[in-house]
């Protein structure tokens, strides 16, 4: 296929992907969900579960193997983007409000969860074809237990805003516990790539590059950033060199964290959480945002649908193993954090939705699965297992929310004007970030 045949076939896919995924998702509103859930059952739709099985021919000429090249380099762009997008409206003081509350849930949600996988991890590994022989045990326990314990740090900050929590207790410890979790599991992830490469040096050399970028970041670059933050400020407006600058930056960010064995998102979301608030950080989500999450992003779930075959799992033995991962990952992150949450002092209620928020995995789980598919550590039949737990806890977490807390907020915990300047020390999630529900 020449260059411009795969321009005009990704050009085609394009418009696909975009109409199923607003067919899609004006289903998904009937039921309370927003539009990125959609997206990710649109993709699993496009994908051979759905399209590939019942039109073949169609999926074949749709999504031939050799645009894969074009869509997805494109599709990680999209997701760089959204990160840094999250690292834009990510207030550090979130944390800060309810620091000990934040760490025990996020440590209770990162053991229990860890622990339950790791076990199914072990079973898979000794006595199902679900792990290649490559994949050692120790790399199967590590792996699936790091698949079990992550959070979707972006879709968390979706749905703590559709539901109006920004600034309470409930959303605060959420955000804190989930920010935490991902960091966490970024690193173990690291360490299983780097075991599956013969090469333990290459798990420290990856979270040390990390950990040297988060530095750099936040304690050099950030303060010169916001020096120029203050000019912007005077000036009243961010110039087109200054925007242009801004991208850079972020580009180098998750080329840098790509490059050292972890991920584009961990830089593209770090860069975000770097730059200027005020006007800077408001101008550049007011630009990025649209494009991305209307134009961009939905390619990064296609092209994890693309990879989904559902139809692997063509035994009652393989659906029971699916099953238990999905039990072994909601009872194990959401009482977990539940019950961290109410040692901490948070009241029930809270404590209730903090459990049921943190067992959203989306986006993030996704990620990472694809990035195990990908370097072979997984089967294609045990990514799509993790796709349906990755999607069912996605979906059940706004239902279930509802149930357990409902939709009403206390009185006392008011959600700030989104037109009144902050005060120091209350959190929001950026106004922008719900376009899409």
């Amino acid at each position: 296929m020449s260059n411009v045949e795969l321009a005009v076939q990704f050009l085609f896919q394009l418009g696909v992907i975009l109409v199923v995924c607003q067919a899609v998702g004006r289903l998904a509103r009937f039921a309370g969900q927003p539009q990125v859930v959609a997206e990710m059952i649109a993709g699993v739709l496009l994908g051979p579960s759905l399209l590939g099985l019942v039109w073949p021919d169609v999926a074949a000429r749709l999504f031939p193997a050799e645009s894969m090249k074009t869509l997805f380099p494109v599709s990680q762009l999209g997701l760089a983007a959204y990160m840094f997008v999250v690292g834009l409206e990510f207030r550090v003081d979130i944390v800060r409000q309810r620091l000990h509350s934040a760490v025990a849930v996020s440590v209770a949600g990162m053991v229990a969860p860890f622990l339950l996988g790791a076990g199914l991890g072990w079973w898979f590994h000794g006595h199902t074809a679900l792990f290649p022989p490559r994949t050692s045990l120790m790399e199967a326990c590590v792996f699936l237990g790091a698949s079990m314990c992550i959070t979707a740090f972006p879709m968390l900050a979706r749905i703590i805003h559709f539901k109006k929590l920004a600034g309470t207790t409930m959303g605060t410890v959420a955000l804190g516990a989930g920010a935490i979790d991902d960091a966490a599991a970024w690193c173990l992830l690291a360490v299983v790539l780097a075991s599956f490469d013969g090469d333990f040096r290459q798990a420290a050399t990856n979270i040390a590059g990390g950990i040297g970028y988060v530095v750099v970041a936040l304690l050099i670059l950030r303060p010169l950033l916001a020096r120029w933050g203050r000019t912007v400020e005077k000036a009243g407006t961010l110039s087109d060199s200054g925007f242009v600058g801004c991208l850079a930056l972020m580009v180098f960010g998750a080329w840098f964290t790509d490059a050292v064995g972890l991920h584009a998102v961990f830089g593209a979301f770090v860069m975000g959480v770097a730059m200027p608030r005020g006007l800077v950080s408001r101008s550049l989500i007011e630009r990025i945002q649209p494009l991305t999450v209307a134009l961009l992003l939905p390619l990064f779930f296609t092209f994890s649908g693309l990879n989904t075959q559902i139809g692997l799992l063509d035994s009652a033995y393989l659906w029971l193993m699916a099953g238990l991962v999905l039990v072994a990952s909601v009872l194990g992150k959401g009482v977990a954090c539940w019950l961290a949450a109410r040692a901490t002092g948070v009241s029930n209620r809270d404590a209730l939705g903090i459990g049921t928020l943190m067992n959203a995995r989306g986006l993030m789980e996704l990620i990472i699965i694809n990035i195990g598919l990908q370097r072979g550590v997984i089967t294609p039949a045990l990514f799509a297992t993790l796709v349906i737990m990755a999607v069912v806890t996605t979906l059940m977490a706004s239902p279930i929310f509802e149930v357990l807390v409902g939709g009403e907020r206390r009185s006392s915990e008011r959600e700030p004007d989104w037109d009144e300047p902050l005060a120091p020390g209350t959190s929001t999630v950026a106004k922008c970030l719900n376009d899409r529900q």
